[in-house]
C-alpha cells in the first residue's frame, strides 16, 4: 500500500509542479471527448489511452532525471544539460507520435462529419 501512495503523491507532485503535464492532460481530454463524440472502436480507444500514457510517463521520467540532476550538479554542466536535453527530446518524440496517432483517428472521423450526405 505504501507504494501506491508513493506513486500517487508523486503522480500529484507532477501534476502541480509541470505545466506540461497540465497541457497533456488536456489533450487527452479531448481525445477522450474526441472517442467519445465519434464512437471509436476498441483498437482506437487502446491506441489514444496507449499514446496518451506514454507521453505522461516519459514526462514523468523527464521530470525525475531533472529534479535528480539538479539536485546532484545544481551548477550548470555540461553532460548533465545534455542528457536533460536528450530526456526532453523523448517527451517531444512520444508526443508527436501521440498527436500522429490522434491525427490518423480524427481527422478521417472530422472530415466524414461535415462532409454533407
Amino acid at each position: 500500500m505504501k507504494s501506491f501512495y508513493y506513486a500517487f503523491r508523486g503522480l500529484l507532485l507532477l501534476v502541480r509542479s509541470q505545466k506540461n503535464v497540465r497541457i497533456h492532460l488536456l489533450f487527452f481530454l479531448l481525445a477522450m471527448c474526441g472517442g467519445f463524440l465519434f464512437e471509436i472502436n476498441a483498437l482506437e480507444w487502446a491506441l489514444i489511452l496507449l499514446c496518451s500514457g506514454l507521453v505522461i510517463a516519459t514526462e514523468a521520467v523527464n521530470t525525475a532525471l531533472e529534479k535528480l540532476a539538479d539536485s546532484v550538479h545544481p551548477d550548470h554542466h555540461a553532460g548533465i544539460g545534455e542528457s536533460k536535453d536528450i530526456a526532453a527530446a523523448a517527451v517531444l518524440i512520444t508526443a508527436i507520435a501521440a498527436l500522429s496517432v490522434g491525427l490518423i483517428i480524427f481527422v478521417p472521423k472530422l472530415v466524414s462529419w461535415t462532409l454533407p450526405n
